[in-house]
């Protein structure tokens, strides 16, 4: 029933084509894309063996060493060619399959975890697998396999249709430390791309054009040298880095009140000095810069350069910088956008199970979050005027992509309403039967797009003018990178080592259990009862 009503629904988007409410394309067939949706379903058991698989793994930002190897066997066993460690990032890669000239589409989501948020899935309270541990509290386990079954499915469609082109997969590596795509950009991954579809677990499905309404950022580590002496016994002639460490907050705290709302910004001290009777010789403060535009993430990084060399200079102590990571503001491609939005209205949401959604509503009366079901109702696509003027937010780099290619992110609904994003409530429900379900909805909306880009010229070439003429017109793609800035491949490293350990008990083996809720004793079908 559901396969006839997409049916149904891609015929109805094809009569309309070509009037002013609608882009004027010529779609893949409507036997095309039901194709790659049930070459999509066909793939239910390996979309869901990946999701569950990645979550297991668990790994931070540059640490990804065990999801990227799983990711890239599997892309290879279908007939991608891979290259690993582009632009100088040793978990990061490309793998790219072609069916003969035609256009380049880059299919990509991030694969990183976050540090401290270790959780049980399938269980509503706050239980860490491994204590202090790292986990999947913002999704990200659930975008690559999203993608992988999308372009396997577009894949096997072009094969046998004889349809040209390339497809091009790429991990967000370190996403949550904003802090590798415009590397990517610099070494040219894609500078023969037409068109680019990122994706981002929600908790709805739908897509966006124009200013996103988040932030750009720039992530600058400031170390400041002194001078060690006895803290009780000499302390005139040490120098503490520390204290200008604190002085640079200080400052930057005073001059907050002084900046626009819309900006944000937030530092965390990664080194403070050894013991307290030993006047502190380094000190290192880690910030980041956010706001709406490149030239105003530029001065507030200027502001944070003279408040640091105030603060040495006020403690006679000396500072160096590095950039740790950048970030472009996120801009939609409203011509990608539109056609993506066509397939996801056809494919439609998921058929959530009364265990689904009496999952959903356990977690939240657990941890206190307003009471909403799993969405049943799509939102319209989201445009400028319906998402109002913007106070600023959060960041993600892929806008640097988007200000290299025409790009746009798609939201599917793998996740649970008012789950706080950036905890252990937003990794409750990442390898249940709700993150599967909001996979395979989305990679048959993908797959269906990619098909389209393959076969219509129009809206490739109409995404490039509407990038030049519009998105162009408002901005030009400005970074803070200096040839000089390299991946900070080295954090998170340290931890890890005394992590993995502790995480491999935990790893998924398919092999002897369909689901990682089978492997972990969770019965989730007794969430049906929840009342």
């Amino acid at each position: 029933m559901k396969t006839a009503k997409m049916i149904a629904a891609l015929l109805s988007a094809s009569v309309i084509a070509g009037t002013s409410a609608a882009p004027a394309f010529a779609l893949a067939t409507s036997a095309q894309k039901k194709a790659s949706a049930e070459l999509v379903d066909a793939q239910a058991k390996l979309a869901q063996e990946m999701v569950d698989m990645v979550f297991s793994y668990a790994e931070p930002g540059f640490q990804e060493h065990k999801t990227s190897a799983y990711l890239t066997a599997i892309l290879e066993k279908n007939g991608f060619k891979v290259e690993r460690g582009s632009a100088g990032i040793p978990t990061a890669f490309s793998a790219t399959w072609s069916n003969g000239p035609g256009p380049k589409i880059a299919l990509g989501s991030d694969i990183d975890g976050l540090l401290g948020l270790s959780q049980y899935p399938g269980v509503v309270s706050m239980k860490p697998m491994v204590e202090g541990g790292p986990g999947h509290g913002e999704g990200h386990n659930s975008g690559m396999p999203m993608m992988i079954v999308a372009a396997i499915a577009a894949k096997q469609v072009m094969e046998k249709n004889g349809i040209k082109g390339t497809l091009m997969l790429w991990p967000g590596v370190a996403e949550e430390l904003l802090a590798t795509k415009a590397y990517y950009v610099r070494a040219g991954m894609f500078k023969d791309v037409d068109a680019s579809i990122f994706a981002h677990v929600g908790r709805d499905f739908g897509v966006s054009w124009g200013p996103a309404g988040n932030n750009g950022m720039v992530s600058v580590e400031y170390t400041f040298k002194g001078k060690t002496a006895h803290a009780a016994g000499q302390p005139w002639d040490g120098r503490s880095a520390l204290d200008a460490v604190e002085l640079m907050n200080i400052g930057w705290n005073m001059r907050r009140e002084h900046l626009p709302v819309t900006q944000r910004s937030h530092y965390v001290i990664t080194e403070g000095g050894g013991q307290p009777n030993i006047v502190p010789e380094k000190a290192s403060v880690w910030y980041y810069f956010r706001e709406g535009s490149f030239a105003k993430i530029r001065g507030l990084y200027e502001i944070g350069n003279r408040i640091a060399e105030a603060a040495a200079m006020a403690t006679d102590t000396s500072v160096t910088k590095r950039t740790l990571g950048y970030a472009a503001p996120n801009y939609g491609n409203k011509p990608l956008a539109e056609a993506l939005y066509a397939n996801i209205k056809a494919v439609g949401l998921p058929s959530w199970s009364a265990a689904d959604q009496g999952f959903a509503k356990a977690m939240q009366q657990t941890n206190g979050q307003k009471v909403e079901p799993l969405t049943t109702e799509l939102q319209p696509l989201s445009t400028p005027d319906l998402r109002g003027v913007s106070m600023g937010g959060g960041s993600d780099d892929i806008g640097d992509i988007m200000w290299t290619v025409p790009t746009v992110t798609v939201r599917f609904p793998s996740n649970i309403p008012n789950a706080i994003g950036h905890n252990r409530q937003s990794a409750i429900a990442m390898a249940t039967p709700i993150a599967h379900k909001g996979v395979m909805v989305a990679a048959k909306a993908v797959a269906m797009t990619i098909l389209d880009l393959a076969t219509t010229p129009k809206i490739i070439a109409d995404a490039k003018t509407y990038q030049q003429d519009v998105q162009f017109k408002s901005d030009k793609y400005d970074p803070l990178l200096t040839p000089e800035d390299k991946p900070a491949i080295h954090l998170n490293a340290d931890i890890m080592a005394k992590m993995r350990p502790q995480q491999e008990k935990f790893y998924y083996d398919p092999a002897k259990y369909k689901t990682y809720l089978e492997q972990l004793g969770i019965n989730y079908e007794d969430f049906a009862k929840v009342k």
